[in-house]
């Protein structure tokens, strides 16, 4: 291109230019984003934190553990203040480049009138040039020669022309392109010290970050857990089918998060020889003695003994165990979280068919209990109202009286508040008052559940392998709410009595499992003993199976085992023998489903009794979607749902944990079971962004063979203790119709008539209608 030349650009417009575009991009987000911004505390929210000694404690703690917040907070600010000074310097700098030549007026240079004569012109010049000429002292070169331009501009004719026409007396210039870095760069003097900086950030300072970066993503998972942990998770995890509760907390003191040489925050220290000893003494079944890779680890050892102590809430030295005690309690969380991740992975790879044994719902349930333990510092079976604030185990006597027996934090809220008092009439009024708003403060969870066949004709008739989508709606109201209102339901559940649920409706499973790890080598022979424990699709026929006069049962020769296929459950028996007694089965679960008719149906999923096929009528009649607005409506609120799951945060409601050493939100889990067979049907949701109302869907296949079956919907706090609740969803499963085969728009005929064929074969395939119409 003509005219155009490339060069550096020697007197830094342009690099000030860039400088300045650069700084403002960076700058103007960083701002709003990195500035430190004081969280405006609601006056009402300080009201209700509790003061007593472990929470006044715990914010000491907090205090230490990030002893230069204030200190960062301030220099943040400042540098962020000094980068925007050099803004404004750079802007006004730039501004003074060039100024002068933007608004080229050669009369306002020489200091004369527009109407001046040549000679008062000349004259002017000369004074001026006396004064800015460079080989004076008070010269000034570049002022030289713009007041030189702005003489020719008035004296010489071409010059004069030039500036009337393109605003400058030497014509239009070439277009130049200035890069915007200065000339020095490329100096021969200054090419050495350039290419050391090139080879040492592009060879050096940029391998090692990247590589850095590899060496740290190679050895964690997504969530930030070391890809070892996992490791020792699947192993022991995929040893049994049922992992005991005990075992659990041993393989969670496992972690390599624990180990010195797989985690460099560990510290080891001296003094560990003769504190950990004595510190297991103090520590019934412990396991110290256990001889299994990796639980017999040294440090596995002592991670289990601090979290034992933990959970005994026994006192350490503050200045080695109890750090550490600070430091593991604080990682537990995340582990936990990983390994349900890790036993639902091995509960799908069961159902596939790639790992050897089914875990049960019982070993990824007994991790979900250890969260809320490691949080509030108890054991599993703690009464739930040693949560509360100053209530010791000397306390709990007094809420069992012959009028009332308070076992829940719910029945406690629920109270009179004369009659909640005199219970507490131990405690002086500040201490009543900490009790008051950690009560008040707690969670209380309106549990719904419904569910669907979504983009189905009739979303409430459940046929054989269908996906039913569960919509599980919770909405939180603080305990608070409850006070001295008797009216509400309690709505939470034991863990004792979970395994004593049905799983077909029949309401007599036996949850036989009481924390015990199953036994690998005769789990078929247990599989087949306990038959009666599987769901109906799974269960050898009813009519192989009949009880004698003396109640004993007679088992047939064959004894079929299930085989785990998907989400499917299918029976490996004869096909014949499954449709001549699919009949039978079908009305043998509508027997037993038979009692249960004045029970809520959550679902609308149809129930057992006489009329079932009036009812299922008149729900097709209810449900059918009336127009096409409708079902978009539903879409776009399915839509709507998906995008705030995947916009979903991690903050919630306050934990009341004063013995956790972090600040703790409130998180859930909810999923779908079977307790007749003990399995999970879905993978647990953790639902971290409970503030008010939250919607959570869960997806199963529906059995493959129809009859009345019985699931459970179950919510699990990951915080507190004593908030499970469970609700069971009926599904009255039909026979899936069969494929058509046949259909009128379907039919459709590639044999042409005879006059037709005989009418195409009269014209060419390139004739036309005006051809036509000229030969008729």
């Amino acid at each position: 291109m003509s005219g155009q030349k490339f060069q550096y650009d020697e007197s830094g417009v342009t690099f000030f230019y860039f400088l300045l575009s650069f700084l403002a991009l960076v700058l103007v987000p960083g701002t709003y984003y990195l500035w430190p911004r004081s969280q405006k505390r609601d006056p009402d929210e300080e009201e209700r934190e509790c003061r007593c000694s472990g929470c006044i404690k715990k914010k000491e703690i907090l205090l230490l553990n990030n002893p230069w917040k204030e200190t960062r907070s301030r220099l943040l600010k400042l540098f962020i203040i000094i980068c925007w000074i050099v803004l404004a310097l750079l802007a006004y700098k730039v501004s003074q480049y060039d100024a002068e030549m933007s608004n080229f007026d050669p009369y306002e240079i020489l200091g004369v009138s527009t109407g001046s004569s040549e000679r008062e012109i000349k004259r002017a010049y000369r004074k001026l040039s006396l004064v800015l000429h460079p080989d004076k002292e008070t010269g000034d070169e570049k002022a030289f020669m713009i007041l030189t331009k702005a003489y020719q501009a008035l004296t010489d004719d071409e010059a004069r022309k030039n500036w009337e026409k393109y605003g400058n007396p030497d014509g239009p210039g070439a277009m130049s392109f200035g890069i915007a870095l200065p000339s020095w760069i490329v100096e021969k003097k200054n090419s050495v010290w350039v290419l050391g900086l090139y080879a040492l950030v592009f060879m050096v300072a940029l391998p090692t970050a990247v590589g850095m970066w590899w060496y740290k993503s190679i050895r964690y998972t997504g969530d930030q857990v070391l890809l070892a942990t996992t490791q020792v998770y699947w192993g022991l995890y995929s040893m049994t089918s049922t992992t005991a509760l005990k075992r659990c907390l041993m393989i969670l003191a496992a972690s390599y998060e624990f180990c010195k040489g797989a985690n460099q925050e560990i510290i080891e220290r001296q003094s560990d020889n003769d504190e950990v000893p004595s510190l297991i003494k103090k520590l019934p079944n412990l396991g110290e003695k256990n001889k299994e890779t990796p639980l017999c680890h040294l440090y596995s050892i002592k991670a289990r003994a601090i979290i034992h102590a933990h959970l005994s809430r026994i006192q350490l030295n503050p200045d080695t165990l109890e750090k550490d005690r600070q430091y593991i309690i604080k990682k537990c969380p995340y582990l936990i979280q990983e390994m349900i991740m890790c036993v639902n992975q091995l509960i799908l790879l069961a159902y596939t068919g790639r790992v050897p044994r089914l875990p049960t719902i019982h070993t990824i349930e007994n991790c979900m209990k250890l969260s809320p333990m490691i949080v509030q510092g108890f054991w599993q079976f703690t009464n739930p109202l040693l949560q509360l604030p100053h209530i010791e185990e000397e306390h709990l006597k007094y809420f069992l009286s012959k009028k009332r027996k308070i076992k829940s934090l719910q029945q406690l809220a629920q109270l009179k508040g004369d009659e909640r008092r005199q219970i507490l009439r131990n405690f002086n009024d500040d201490e009543y008052d900490n009790i008051m708003k950690v009560l008040g403060n707690m969670p209380f969870i309106d549990f719904k559940v419904q569910s669907e066949v979504i983009d189905d004709d009739n979303p409430t008739v459940y046929t054989a392998e269908a996906i039913v989508t569960v919509t599980v709606t919770l909405i939180r109201k603080n305990m608070r709410e409850l006070f001295g209102d008797e009216t509400i339901k309690e709505n939470i559940n034991d863990d004792d009595d979970e395994g004593g649920k049905s799983g077909n409706g029949n309401g007599n499973a036996n949850d036989d499992n009481n924390d015990t790890v199953t036994n690998t080598n005769d789990e078929q022979n247990t599989l087949n003993k306990k038959s009666s424990n599987a769901p109906a699709w799974l269960k050898q026929k009813r009519g192989q199976k009949k009880l004698n006069k003396k109640g004993k049962q007679k088992i047939g020769k064959k004894i079929i085992t299930p085989k785990l296929i998907g989400n499917k459950i299918m029976n490996n028996n004869n096909n014949n023998k499954i449709d001549d007694d699919k009949n039978d089965d079908l009305t043998k679960d509508k027997t037993d489903s038979s009692d249960s008719d004045g029970e809520s149906e959550k679902s609308g999923g149809g129930g057992g009794g006489g009329d079932d096929d009036n009812v299922i009528d008149e729900k097709k009649e209810d449900t059918t979607p009336e127009d096409d607005d409708a079902e978009w409506d539903k879409f776009q609120q399915r839509i709507a749902k998906r995008e705030k799951v995947l916009g979903r945060s991690n903050v919630s409601h306050k934990v009341h944990c004063p013995l956790f050493p972090d600040v703790k939100q409130e998180y859930w889990w909810v999923y779908i079971c079977d307790r007749k067979s003990h399995t999970l049907l879905t993978s647990p949701v953790h639902v971290t962004s409970l503030i008010d109302i939250e919607e959570v869907q869960l997806r199963f296949t529906a059995p493959t063979w129809p009859g009345v079956y019985t699931f459970s919907v179950c919510l699990r706090s990951d915080s507190y203790l004593g908030f499970y609740q469970t609700q069971d969803i009926k599904l009255d499963v039909k026979e899936a119709p069969a494929i058509p085969t046949q259909h009128p728009q379907w039919d459709i005929s590639d044999e042409e008539e005879p006059e037709d064929a005989d009418a195409a074969d009269e014209h060419s395939e390139y004739t036309t209608d005006e051809d036509i119409s000229d030969n008729e």
